[in-house]
């Protein structure tokens, strides 16, 4: 393993936002380019739409256009939610009563939902199909692919979810990568700052790589499970494939593809 994107992403399966991880020798050197990759590519939140202030009602943002609930109607089909005006089917956002913006770099891709209670600053990318239920804190610089979970009570910071990772209950993500089908069972946390002072830096055949971040979490290769109340350190690789058991403190360092982490 060289530590670049592709040794932890199937970079050919990653339809969307490719481009963010070209370039880099190392998989970390993609944090610090996402604010300014984010506020490149969001479309911002249309005017209508308050900011700052629990949603008074409900909105749906669909082909840049803000319709409020009293313009359509919501209907819940074997599990999904649908978005129906005048007969006709629309493929948008929709942002529950409740639910807290903070500002308007943050856009919301089709089939994306956001449920009262959670709380969303950006710049923040939100892809398609992505649920970000009750009581999540998504804090900035966070970018998901299409069906991501941010579940109840989980915070996020500068974060990528790849298709399909989920954080789906009382989660931190701070400074992480999260590959494609990742899921973080209940209470993990990923740590990002340490207790020493200085920057993150791991140790890999024989050397001491320093990130050059202060913050640093973890980087989770495609498929990587994570058991309840498991934590990884500030600086924790895990390849693809992995499994992390309950209640394990996994790393700091690189933990080879397919590996089962016990204690």
């Amino acid at each position: 393993m060289s530590l670049a994107p592709e040794d932890f992403f199937t970079l050919a399966e990653i339809t969307r936002h490719r481009v963010l991880f070209e370039g880099c020798t190392r998989v970390w050197e993609i944090l610090p380019h996402l604010s300014e990759y984010l506020r490149e590519h969001i479309t911002p939140l249309p005017s209508s739409v308050p900011v700052g202030e629990p949603l008074p009602q409900g909105w749906i943002i669909c082909r840049g256009e803000a319709l409020p609930f009293s313009e359509v109607e919501i209907i819940r089909e074997k599990g999904k939610w649908r978005i129906r005006r005048r007969g006709e089917i629309l493929p948008g956002a929709i942002l529950f009563p409740g639910a807290v913006l903070m500002d308007r770099e943050i856009e919301f891709l089709p089939g994306s939902i956001v449920e009262p209670g959670a709380l969303i600053a950006g710049p923040t990318l939100i892809g398609p199909n992505t649920e970000v239920r009750h009581g999540a804190y998504l804090r900035g610089e966070v970018l998901t692919g299409e069906g991501c979970v941010i579940g109840h009570t989980t915070e996020v910071k500068r974060a990528v979810f790849l298709d399909g990772a989920k954080a789906g209950h009382f989660a931190y993500v701070g400074d992480s990568i999260l590959g494609r089908q990742v899921n973080l069972g209940a209470g993990t946390k990923l740590a990002n700052l340490r207790l020493a002072r200085g920057t993150v830096r791991i140790r890999y055949q024989g050397e001491l790589l320093d990130t050059g971040l202060r913050k640093l979490g973890a980087i989770l290769g495609d498929g990587v499970q994570t058991g309840c109340n498991s934590v990884t350190n500030p600086g924790t690789l895990i390849g693809p494939g992995s499994l992390v058991l309950p209640n394990v403190t996994a790393g700091p360092g690189v933990i080879p593809p397919r590996s089962i982490l016990r204690k």
